[in-house]
């Protein structure tokens, strides 16, 4: 169904409220649809990839990693930010191999979703990655995980124990099913 209404919001100037080393917070100025004005804040994000390892019988790769904003350990499916101007498949088979140390022989896009659409531009490009051999890790100095294969009937028992909980894994490997 859709409708005639224009909601499209004019943007009337933009200023910077943080630039930092992953997220930027900016502020707008917008004219809205009845013409009043108002002010739009919002976190521009690089975007991510999401990686959806899957083993030829079906078990899928997960991570164990620490997450600093929420002070926890998290179960997740591989996962990484698009650096400038990158492909995101070329980031999606680097972030794998550098997180985890697999390869994949096929890839397939599965969807696009935006995690937080109420104050951030961050999207998140879903791939399905099959015939994994496995290699050494290429991690950031920074970088701390542990790597685990689940069976993948497990794993949707993890997401309705609470086991796992981020959105994006909970997304994908729900999608999956």
């Amino acid at each position: 169904m859709t409708s005639e209404i224009d909601l499209n919001e004019e943007t009337l100037g933009t200023e910077t409220v943080f630039e930092g080393r992953l997220l930027h917070v900016r502020r707008d100025r917008v004219r809205l649809p009845n013409g009043a004005e108002s002010a739009r804040e919002y976190i521009v994000h690089p975007g991510a990839v999401v990686i959806l390892a899957l083993f030829d019988n079906g078990d899928v790769l997960l991570e164990r990693q620490h997450r600093y904003a929420l002070h926890r350990d998290f179960f997740e499916v591989p996962a990484g930010k698009l650096g400038a101007g990158e492909d995101e498949e070329a980031c999606a088979r680097r972030e794998l191999l550098e997180e985890t140390g697999y390869t994949a022989l096929s890839w397939r896009c599965l969807t696009t979703l935006y995690p937080c659409i109420g104050y951030s531009d961050e999207r998140l490009v879903y791939f399905v990655a099959e015939g994994l051999q496995a290699g050494a890790p290429q991690r950031d100095e920074d970088e701390f995980l542990e790597v685990l294969r689940l069976p993948f009937a497990e794993a949707l028992a993890w997401i309705r124990d609470g086991r796992i909980c981020d959105a994006k894994s909970v997304a994908g490997l729900l999608l999956l099913r």
